[in-house]
């Protein structure tokens, strides 16, 4: 994706707690040069350190790709509000002369996939299941996947991303003044809308940074 400067990450810092905030992205499989276009699929995913980890159901047609190609990429885009051309005025400027924009952030990981199989390496689906249960619902009480469903591991297959790449954009004003980013923020928080909370709340964290 384009980045703009004043669009660039703040570095490590700003795109992990992103995304483990927003655990839910598209897991993106290029396959080999005999396809058309890449297999997409959106899920949920952990990520620890520098490691990504997920399960799919065996039939998912993405491991086809990723025999082909391991190299693969994860998007996550997420806290977007769209900002109205008037919102870009501010004192006596004509809000008709503003231009439209859209806030968001996003983050794209790159790396190798390796493919765990119950069937191949006993244990290692069920692992990765007991590291998103405890990521996912820490508090709650759950029966171990190996002892509760070791039959159903079998029609799942784990996925370990080793990353090597990291592209992040946090698109929220970086291109106008300080004066016109609190404005835009104040107008996030009064409209209220889904999204709108969190975009405003990144306008003013990449300013007080």
């Amino acid at each position: 994706m384009f980045i703009a400067p004043v669009d660039a990450t703040l570095g490590e810092k700003e795109w992990r707690p992103f995304l483990e905030a927003h655990p839910f992205g598209h897991f993106v499989a290029p396959g080999g040069p005999g396809r058309d276009v890449p297999v997409v699929v959106p899920t949920q995913f952990v990520l620890a350190g520098d490691t990504v980890w997920l399960h799919l159901v065996r039939a998912n047609p993405v491991f086809d790709a990723l025999s082909e190609n391991r190299r693969v990429l994860l998007s996550v885009a997420d806290d977007w509000a769209f900002i109205p051309s008037s919102w870009k005025a501010i004192g006596d400027e004509d809000p008709a002369l503003g231009i439209p924009t859209t806030y968001y952030g996003a983050v794209q990981l790159v790396g190798t996939a390796t493919v765990h199989d119950e069937r191949t390496s006993p244990g290692s689906v069920a692992a990765i299941l007991r590291r998103q249960l405890a990521a996912f619902q820490r508090d709650v009480e759950v029966a171990d996947p190996s002892e509760a469903h070791g039959a159903k591991l079998f029609g799942i297959l784990g996925i370990e991303i080793r990353i090597d790449g990291v592209s992040a954009k946090f698109k929220y004003g970086g291109n106008v003044d300080e004066a016109h980013r609190r404005a835009v923020a104040d107008r996030l928080v009064r409209r209220g809308d889904p999204g709108d909370d969190a975009a405003a709340g990144h306008v003013v964290r990449r300013l007080e940074s």
